[in-house]
């Protein structure tokens, strides 16, 4: 069984069941333990379950296709606009940008004082509406249409995002680990951050507090490549100091 439909399966089986255990899913989709628990990352990722200790429950009114861009944007808002007022000063003298379609990232441009000497490519169809009337220069990566995080995906637009070589990217991510470095839920996303980070300089990080020492489903990039982290408030020490070590600068 190929992973999406293994995927959707599992979320029919939670769908219908509201709460189960791992075992139970690994013996109905005849996949190992480990496999499953991936697997409900990225459901739960996507806001379609809450893990809880040896399996996942449903999450009711969830829709299909997972959480949608809007509702990501509502969850942690506090903490998203803390981190964009925090990103401005990275974001000066940056001419050419890069961004992702995370909600935080769009937060993050809406303070950007407007110019028509900056350049921002995106795969953001959201931050490409916000700004069309912008003083910006505006570019879209093109590529197939996600409805959920209303952004474009797959080869088209990696390689249009290859044509471009920027000061800065700027992403967000549902995870940081100081073993694993920075990771993501959904693999096609991902695949778009990582041409992304190719094309940049430099790399700024904006994620909120709660991803600190959190794991997901895809490697995105190696914590020492990073540039930047922004965040709303300061982690745990061990991160300050690893900061440090790597030269990445800490905003918190």
């Amino acid at each position: 069984m190929a992973g999406r439909e293994r995927l959707e399966k599992i979320r029919q089986i939670i769908q219908s069941e509201k709460k189960i255990t791992v075992s139970e899913l690994s013996k109905q989709c005849g996949v190992t333990e480990e496999t499953i628990r991936r697997d409900l990352d990225k459901l739960e990722a996507d806001g379609i379950v809450t893990r809880v200790h040896g399996g996942a429950i449903w999450n009711e009114g969830t829709r299909k296709e997972g959480m949608h861009f809007y509702r990501r944007l509502s969850r942690h808002l506090k903490e998203k606009q803390e981190i964009a007022r925090k990103a401005s000063v990275v974001l000066e003298g940056k001419y050419t940008i890069i961004a992702d379609s995370s909600s935080t990232v769009a937060e993050a441009l809406k303070l950007l004082p407007e110019s028509p000497d900056v350049t921002i490519v995106t795969n953001s169809t959201e931050v490409f509406h916000e700004f069309q009337q912008s003083a910006f220069q505006i570019i879209s990566t093109g590529g197939e249409f996600n409805k959920k995080s209303l952004s474009l995906q797959g080869q088209l637009a990696k390689s249009n995002i290859a044509k471009y070589n920027v000061h800065l990217a700027l992403i967000s991510c549902k995870g940081l680990s100081l073993e694993k470095g920075v990771l993501d839920s959904n693999e096609e996303e991902a695949e778009i951050k990582k041409a992304m980070l190719t094309q940049a300089e430099e790399v700024a990080l904006l994620v909120d507090s709660s991803k600190f020492g959190q794991s997901a489903f895809v490697s995105l990039i190696d914590l020492e490549k990073v540039n930047y982290i922004i965040t709303d408030k300061c982690p745990a020490r061990e991160w300050v100091e690893y900061c440090e070590t790597q030269g990445i600068q800490l905003i918190c």
